[in-house]
């Protein structure tokens, strides 16, 4: 017992040298693991930025290519004759091109619910939900859509035009904001994918305003000085003057005259 006493004086210091390289090597990975949490906690693994660039390119592919091709092309019935084989082929060609837009959209909210943590505490998520049940609605809309010349058909048109025109211009923050997403949370740049989405939606906004903008350009060009010219596979009446010419009305066509009419 006196032994005892004698030794713990260095019983002490020597428990504390004994312990003190696991103290500090748990201290150190504590440390570690608080770093770690602080600066990596967004960072995605592999597997996970694999899938959300999948998850990316299914929308950017639904929502922001295939369905304003769609758009484009049914406007392109308002310079038909209603009821043509024409204007059926650009309508059944708009409806496929929305469906195939519709459904591969629903695999991209599929993979979004699946794959990735929907905490929803970011615009990104909020938005595109709800860009999710509008292209659904919207799919609802155009497939009840009352016929020609019945009084419904004006209201339904413009709730159809309206929801499709919000549908378009959320689409076009959201894929926005994805691309800054995937910046933070991967760290990589996305200044290709930037410029190319840009340079989509102008071109499709410049080809949008200039289906407008169509039938006016070519009235611009009937008449050179005195001389009428005979526009293609158009025939103008010889009783047709210069005077009356400019007399007649030049409104914009669009698809709103065509399919209110």
């Amino acid at each position: 017992m006196k032994k005892f006493h004698k030794l713990a004086p260095f019983a002490t210091p020597a428990y504390y040298v004994i312990l003190l390289p696991f103290v500090g090597c748990s201290s150190h990975e504590d440390v570690s693991q608080s770093n770690q949490s602080s600066i990596g906690f967004n960072k995605l693994s592999p597997q996970m930025t694999y899938d959300v660039i999948i998850h990316g390119v299914l929308l950017w592919v639904s929502l922001g290519f295939l369905m304003p091709i769609g758009i484009l092309i049914i406007r392109m019935s308002s310079r038909e004759e209603a009821g043509s084989m024409r204007v059926k082929v650009i309508f059944y060609l708009h409806a496929i091109l929305q469906t195939f837009s519709a459904l591969l959209t629903t695999a991209g909210a599929i993979m979004s619910i699946k794959k990735f943590d929907n905490a929803f505490n970011n615009s990104h998520q909020i938005l595109g939900l709800a860009l999710y049940a509008a292209v659904w609605v919207q799919a609802l809309v155009g497939f009840f859509r009352p016929k020609r010349g019945k009084k419904e058909r004006s209201l339904w048109y413009f709730v159809h035009w309206m929801l499709g025109t919000v549908i378009s211009l959320g689409v076009i923050i959201n894929i926005y904001t994805g691309i800054n997403v995937y910046i933070k949370r991967t760290s990589r740049s996305a200044t290709l994918w930037t410029i190319l989405f840009t340079a989509e939606v102008s071109v499709i906004a410049f080809l949008y305003l200039l289906q407008d903008k169509w039938e006016y350009l070519q009235k611009q060009g009937v008449i050179l000085g005195n001389v009428p010219i005979t526009l293609p596979n158009r025939e103008i009446p010889e009783r047709l003057n210069q005077k009356e010419l400019f007399l007649e009305p030049c409104g914009k066509l669009n698809a709103l005259q065509n399919l209110f009419d």
